[in-house]
């Protein structure tokens, strides 16, 4: 099954584009992630059975607060990564591309019990390969969907040079866009920014990259840094 994009769109009418991750790199982070709890298993043990019987009542605790505890803390407090997604770079998100929350965190990986059977994850895999955004049965429960986290790109910040007026008398409500694109940019990605950019080419006089740099010398020099 190959990746694919899940389109929303924002009640502001933007198109959010979440790329799904297929069942291939979920498997290779589930590995990770479980090298990472046998190791902490092993530590554990090798401590506790200094304990002797007491120390084994302690160690099934952890081994259930391991692999069951260990996927709920890391999504809860980690913005929907594990250490393992980390490394692939994914991330479970809600289904309308907000973070996920400790609840949805919960009954996703709880449902995983369910996943499991009959044995090696083949329900988790054929609800994979049947949906269209790669969600198994726990992600279909949770309302949640595991995406490739693509990295920011910064904005090209432009020096006191590239301040510059724009080539057409623009109305307060365009001036208005102009400074708000120029105070969100470096939270969107560079793809997203000079999508934006080249809506408004006629006004900068350039597009794509350049376009997004001569915005920004439009909005400074609408401000009045120069």
């Amino acid at each position: 099954m190959l990746d694919t994009v899940r389109v929303l769109e924002t009640p502001e009418g933007i198109a959010l584009r979440l790329p799904a991750a297929g069942p291939v790199p979920r498997a290779l982070a589930w590995c990770i992630d479980l090298v990472i709890r046998m190791a902490l298993l092993s530590v554990c043990s090798m401590v506790l059975g200094l304990l002797g019987n007491a120390g084994q009542g302690v160690y099934l605790v952890m081994l259930f607060l391991v692999f069951w505890g260990y996927p709920i803390v890391c999504e809860g407090l980690w913005n929907g990564q594990t250490p393992g997604k980390r490394v692939l770079d994914l991330r479970v998100v809600s289904g309308d591309g907000s973070p996920v929350g400790w609840l949805a965190a919960i009954v996703r990986n709880l449902l995983r019990t369910v996943d499991m059977l009959p044995f090696g994850y083949a329900c988790g895999l054929v609800s994979c390969l049947a949906d269209p955004w790669g969600r198994r049965l726990g992600d279909l429960v949770a309302g949640t969907l595991v995406v490739h986290v693509r990295p920011v790109q910064p904005l090209p910040v432009p020096s006191i040079g590239d301040v510059q007026a724009p080539l057409m008398p623009l109305r307060p409500e365009e001036q208005v866009a102009v400074l708000a694109f120029a105070e969100r940019a470096p939270y969107l990605t560079l793809e997203r920014q000079m999508e934006l950019a080249d809506l408004v080419a006629p006004v900068s006089g350039g597009s794509r990259e350049t376009g997004v740099v001569r915005l920004s010398g439009i909005a400074r020099w609408l401000l009045g840094r120069g």
